[in-house]
């Protein structure tokens, strides 16, 4: 009888213990995850704001904290990582604890001032827009690469480049001149030597050629045309830095579908009517084409341009100040037909 009994008892822990055991395996090992998707853990975060964020995921999350607490995972590491459904707890914290987050494609394009590049970086990274626009402008940065807050925006070239999430403003910026760096290449700068230019001056002639024309095919017209006028001493008379004076008096909202007579009598370094040459910066972001465009500028004998009513978004281009202005007055007529005023 007491064998039946000890027999029993040892049959009922084993059930028990079998219990307990699947359940901790379960625990560790079960599947958790219940959808796919992203985890963004934020450098601020800890272990309890790891596991509100996760509530969205996973079907238990005390189970999970217990296999962290387990597993002593207390080191948080900022990023997005990439789940999948039917990860265990056991796979979480390793991967969690690992760092190894998923990158992603950071892309920008033709914002023309500080303010909005920094908008634009700060809804794809961890960064706000002011820690992104406070690195861009930190002063000790300018300095020591012979920049200035005017001419800043010219070491970012348009394009999507790989990050992780919880990148940095700085560490944002820092990447940036390096692809700026890297893209002026022994080629590039090899070009931008025989217009007598500075990798600088490229983006600054660049950055009107971007504002005049929205046209990649017309850029390298265009662009040739403004280097015969610098190469004769010519003021570029570029309408697109009238614009960009007007946009620093009134705000960038400001809308300029016209330029006035009284505005080329704007007193700035920027006026291209009344200075010969480059202004003293770029005046917008210019994208790879508009560089290019200037580097491989298309020789010809125009210099005279002006919008054309034919073939909208094109130009009309001349060779003598003659034939230019009756482009002028064609389009002067279409404007006041079309009641455009300002």
């Amino acid at each position: 009888m007491n064998r039946k009994v000890i027999l029993s008892v040892i049959l009922i822990l084993l059930i028990v213990g079998g219990i307990v055991s699947y359940n901790y395996y379960q625990k560790i090992f079960g599947k958790n995850v219940t959808k796919s998707g992203y985890l963004y853990i934020k450098s601020s975060d800890q272990i309890n704001d790891v596991v509100q964020s996760l509530a969205d995921f996973t079907k238990d999350q005390d189970d999970f904290l217990w296999v962290a607490d387990q597993k002593k995972f207390t080191n948080i590491k900022a990023g997005k990582y990439q789940l999948t459904e039917g990860m265990s707890n056991n796979d979480l914290v390793n991967l969690l604890r690992s760092g190894q987050q998923s990158p992603i494609k950071i892309s920008f394009n033709n914002q023309d001032t500080l303010e909005k590049l920094a908008g634009r970086i700060a809804i794809q990274i961890e960064a706000d827009s002011t820690e992104v626009l406070d690195a861009i402008q930190d002063s000790l940065f300018l300095k020591k690469n012979h920049l200035t807050n005017a001419s800043v925006l010219g070491i970012f070239i348009p394009n999507s480049y790989e990050f992780y999430w919880n990148t940095s403003g700085k560490k944002f910026r820092d990447r940036m001149l390096q692809e700026s760096n890297r893209f002026w290449n022994n080629e590039r700068l090899a070009k931008a030597k025989a217009l007598d230019m500075s990798s600088s001056e490229v983006i600054t002639l660049a950055s009107i050629v971007q504002k005049e024309t929205a046209q990649a095919s017309e850029r390298p017209t265009v662009a040739g045309l403004y280097i015969n006028r610098i190469k004769r001493g010519i003021p570029l008379q570029a309408d697109p830095t009238i614009v960009y004076i007007l946009k620093q008096k009134n705000g960038q909202d400001f809308v300029v579908k016209r330029v006035l007579y009284k505005d080329l009598e704007i007193k700035s370094p920027y006026n291209t009517y009344q200075n010969r040459g480059l202004p003293p910066s770029l005046i917008a972001m210019p994208d790879i084409s508009s560089i290019d465009a200037v580097l491989n500028y298309q020789k010809h004998n125009y210099l005279y341009m002006c919008a054309s009513v034919d073939t909208i978004g094109f130009h009309a281009f001349a060779k003598t100040l003659k034939q230019h202005n009756r482009n002028a007055d064609k389009y002067q007529r279409w404007l006041n037909k079309q009641e455009v005023t300002r």
